[in-house]
């Protein structure tokens, strides 16, 4: 990753150039979609067989699209950011002509097929971009495994004894294969960081309202709405400010020169692995290495974000899924028909603490530009293995950051040379979205 200019960087130079027509480029990356899982080497649980990255892929209306993208964009010195870039949309965003299921079969077979794109789709191909296909997700991006009952679980094209991590499962598996350079998927609870991370890829979460929910989510289906958010999987932090205007219209910004770096202790993350906690180490030094200032803070109060969080989450959740919970994994349902049971006044209360939490985790941005912690305690998800008790030790990591509804950027344990799955989160104050990317990006060599 840090040696010359990125891989997006290297097509976007060809594209331009004409070296590579956008169809050439498409049918490139349609040959590297889910690769053949026929012959893996390991049998998940009941049998089941492995999950593919993309739920819905027409390789030819794609490549027919990008034949048609020099017509389209005719004045070759003037075409937009993301020109003939092959890109996938997690499957819980609409593309016109496709159903959009949300990783569950029952909403396969309800949904009609959409109308129009969703807004994030219609920024993608205003940028230029061809869409791949829709990606594989945890049922209703309810999950942090990437396991899926109805679909497979999605492995990690790199090493397939590995789950990606969800629930942007198939956007992650999407990017490391090759057959897209960006993925889309959405971060509830992690679902952008935590797959990131696992996956040694770049991620960025983008800030909760960043904008106005009747546009941004125009098309999108919800999980819930209070911590709900946008995000991009990409592979080389150099990108990020690129994609962030290009995609977002977030103004470039100057990386801050000499930030503060708040870094939570080894007690909060003392169930950590020594892989991640030997990550974190060698990050911090990094970091001082580019010339910001660390110094510790007080974590203590984050140890309450998974209380408040997962009640709120489960209540919005079984509001958008109600009546259907039955439709659902064994799982899932049990989580919307607790939340539908929480009683009003205790959701009152829940709603309060959560603006206090957010309140005093604002506070900690009045001492520093950033804050920086490991993006889950394990670098590995096995597959067949039980995943039962992982997404509660996750949640621990990144429920403080949804609850405050904070913009985070993955940064991959191996660009340290860390171990693979490693990844750390860098945090910034809601609304400081560009200067969070560029800072990003200023890591890299």
């Amino acid at each position: 990753m840090a040696e010359g200019i990125s891989v997006l960087e290297a097509l976007r130079e060809r594209l331009r150039s004409g070296e590579l027509t956008p169809a050439e480029a498409m049918a490139e990356a349609q040959r590297r979609a889910d690769v053949s899982l026929s012959e893996l080497p390991v049998c998940l649980k009941d049998g089941k067989a492995p999950g593919e990255t993309y739920l819905w892929r027409d390789a030819d209306a794609a490549i027919g699209y990008a034949e048609a993208l020099p017509g389209r964009f005719a004045d070759a010195a003037d075409r937009p950011p993301l020109y003939g870039i092959p890109v996938s949309i997690k499957d819980c965003f609409d593309v016109a002509g496709t159903v959009t299921s949300c990783g569950s079969r029952f909403y396969a077979g309800e949904h009609r097929p959409a109308s129009e794109n969703a807004w994030i789709v219609e920024r993608l191909l205003a940028a230029g971009a061809v869409v791949m296909g829709k990606t594989h997700l945890h049922q209703l991006a309810y999950g942090i495994t990437g396991e899926n009952e109805e679909f497979g679980d999605c492995l990690q094209p790199r090493d397939r004894t590995l789950l990606t991590g969800g629930s942007s499962s198939g956007a992650v598996a999407s990017v490391q294969e090759g057959s897209a350079m960006v993925a889309v998927g959405t971060d509830t609870g992690g679902s952008v960081r935590v797959p990131a991370a696992l996956c040694g890829l770049a991620g960025y979460r983008a800030s909760h309202g960043l904008f106005p929910e009747e546009i941004c989510w125009r098309g999108g289906a919800h999980l819930a709405v209070s911590f709900d958010t946008l995000g991009l999987l990409f592979g080389d932090l150099r990108d990020g400010p690129l994609l962030g205007s290009a995609v977002f219209g977030l103004e470039m910004a100057a990386a801050p020169v000499g930030p503060k770096i708040g870094f939570v202790g080894e007690e909060f993350i003392d169930d950590s692995e020594p892989e991640v906690m030997a990550a974190y180490l060698v990050w911090k030094l990094r970091l001082v290495g580019r010339g910001a200032h660390l110094s510790r803070f007080d974590a203590e109060f984050w140890e309450l974000a998974r209380e408040i969080f997962m009640p709120i989450q489960a209540s919005e959740a079984a509001a958008v899924h109600h009546g259907h919970f039955d439709q659902f994994e064994r799982a899932i349902g049990e989580r919307l028909a607790w939340g539908a049971s929480l009683p009003d006044a205790e959701l009152t209360g829940l709603r309060m603490r959560h603006k206090e939490f957010c309140a005093k985790t604002d506070e900690l941005f009045e001492r520093f530009d950033f804050l920086l912690l490991p993006c889950a305690p394990v670098s590995r998800l096995v597959a067949g293995e039980d995943q039962s008790s992982t997404r509660a030790r996750i949640l621990r990591y990144t429920a403080p950051i949804s609850l405050a509804g904070l913009p985070t950027v993955t940064l991959p344990g191996e660009l340290v040379g860390g171990y693979f799955g490693t990844g750390m989160q860098l945090v910034a104050a809601k609304g400081r979205d560009a200067e969070l990317l560029a800072f990003a990006a200023a890591t890299v060599g």
